[in-house]
C-alpha cells in the first residue's frame, strides 16, 4: 500500500499549487469566514465517519472557530444531494462522489482524506451460507446497502461485476445506518448486507451473517480492487472553496487533529469518546471494531494518486454513464489545506 510520509506530504505543499488550491491557503492562520457551518453525512454512527465525530465530540472545530451544524442523512449519496441542492456546505463522505460530479461538470472537490481502506464488509446471512460462497451467487438475491449508489453499492457492485455479474441481477435495498440495518439483516428483510462497522460487527457477533469480503484491511482491499481505494473525506464545492477558504481549512485543521488523536487513542478511549448509542447496546463490541479497522484511518490526510486512479477505474467499469467520462483527477482532490493543516496541527 502506498504511503506517505510527513516529508512527502510537505513537498506535496509545493505540487499541490498546480491542483487549483484556493486563495489565501498558504501563510498564516486567519478568522474564518463563516462560522456556523452546516455539515452533511450519511451515517454519522459508523467507524467510517468516526473523524467527523471525534471532531465534534472533542471540540476539534471549535478550535479552529467553527460552530458546525452537522445533519445525518440515510446514506452518502444523499448527503451529496444536499450539497448539490445548497443546503449543507461541506459533506463527510465518500471520495468517488467528487469523480462523479467532476463528470457532470459540477466542482467538488475532497479537501483532506479520512479513510485509506473503504472498510465495507460483505457479508451473508448465515441461513444462506451454504449456497452463496462468493458475490457470484448474489444473483437474485436482496442485497442491503447504506443507499442505493453509496460506497457500500458501488463495493458490492463491483464484487459482483467482476464474478460477470450486473447489477439488474439483484435487488438493492437502502438500510440506512446503524440499528435499521441490523434490523433489517435480523429480520430477514435482506439477504447479503454491504456495510461497515460497528453494523457488521453486531452482525458477526450475533452469528446473522458470515463474512465474505472484507475490506477493512489492507490485504482485503488489494483483493478485491487490486490496489489501494481512498474512502471517506470531507469535500466542499468549489465556489465555496474559493469564496471560504479559511473555513474550509479550518474544518480540516479539525478532521486532521481528529485523525491524530484517533492514530495515536487506545480503542477504549475512541469508544468513550463517541455517543453511547453508537456502541449498540454493546461496548466492547465497539471496541472491537475500532481495533478491526484502526489501521484504515489516514496517517496525512492526503490521498494516494494510485487509489485515486483506482476509485476512477471502478466508477468507469461499473456506470454507464462514467464509461465515456474524461475527468482530471488533479480536480477532485486539493492536498493543501491537508499540507497546511499538518504545520498547524500539533
Amino acid at each position: 500500500m502506498e504511503r506517505l510520509s510527513r516529508r512527502n506530504v510537505m513537498a506535496l505543499g509545493v505540487a499541490g499549487s498546480a491542483l487549483i488550491a484556493a486563495p489565501g491557503l498558504i501563510g498564516r492562520a486567519a478568522a474564518v469566514e463563516k462560522s456556523k457551518v452546516i455539515m452533511g453525512v450519511g451515517g454519522k454512527s459508523l467507524l467510517y465517519y468516526l473523524p467527523l465525530t471525534v471532531a465534534e465530540r472533542k471540540g476539534f472545530f471549535k478550535d479552529f472557530g467553527l460552530d458546525p451544524e452537522i445533519n445525518d442523512f440515510a446514506g452518502g449519496a444523499r448527503s451529496l444531494q444536499a450539497l448539490v441542492g445548497g443546503s449543507v456546505d461541506i459533506v463527510a463522505g465518500a471520495y468517488e462522489h467528487t469523480i462523479r460530479m467532476q463528470a457532470k461538470n459540477q466542482d467538488i472537490r475532497a479537501v483532506i482524506e479520512m479513510l485509506r481502506f473503504p472498510t465495507i464488509v460483505i457479508g451473508v446471512r448465515k441461513a444462506l451460507a451454504d449456497k452463496v460462497k462468493s458475490a457470484k451467487d448474489f444473483k437474485g438475491l436482496k442485497i442491503g446497502v447504506t443507499a442505493p449508489g453509496s460506497s457500500t453499492y458501488i463495493t458490492v457492485l463491483h464484487a459482483m461485476v467482476k464474478e460477470g455479474l450486473k447489477a439488474e441481477d439483484a435487488s438493492f435495498i437502502g438500510v440506512g445506518g446503524g440499528a435499521s440495518a441490523v434490523a433489517a439483516m435480523k429480520k430477514g428483510e435482506i439477504d447479503v448486507i454491504s456495510h461497515l462497522d460497528p453494523v457488521i460487527a453486531k452482525l458477526e457477533a450475533d452469528q446473522d451473517i458470515v463474512t465474505l469480503i472484507d475490506t477493512r484491511t489492507e490485504k482485503g482491499t488489494n483483493d478485491l480492487f487490486g490496489g489501494s481505494n481512498p474512502a471517506s473525506c470531507l469535500y466542499v464545492k468549489q465556489d465555496f472553496m474559493e469564496k471560504n477558504p479559511q473555513t474550509v481549512q479550518a474544518a480540516v485543521n479539525g478532521i486532521y487533529k481528529a485523525l491524530r488523536w484517533i492514530n495515536r487513542a487506545k480503542p477504549e478511549e475512541i469508544a468513550d469518546a463517541v455517543p453511547e448509542a453508537y456502541h449498540l447496546g454493546d461496548k466492547a463490541l465497539y471496541i472491537r471494531a475500532v481495533k478491526a479497522s484502526q489501521a484504515a484511518y489516514s496517517e496525512t490526510g492526503i490521498m494516494a494518486q494510485t487509489g485515486m486512479k483506482s476509485v476512477y477505474d471502478t466508477l468507469k467499469a461499473l456506470d454507464k454513464e462514467m464509461a465515456g467520462a474524461n475527468v482530471d483527477l488533479s480536480k477532485t482532490f486539493v492536498p493543501t489545506f491537508a499540507v497546511k493543516a499538518a504545520s498547524m496541527v500539533s
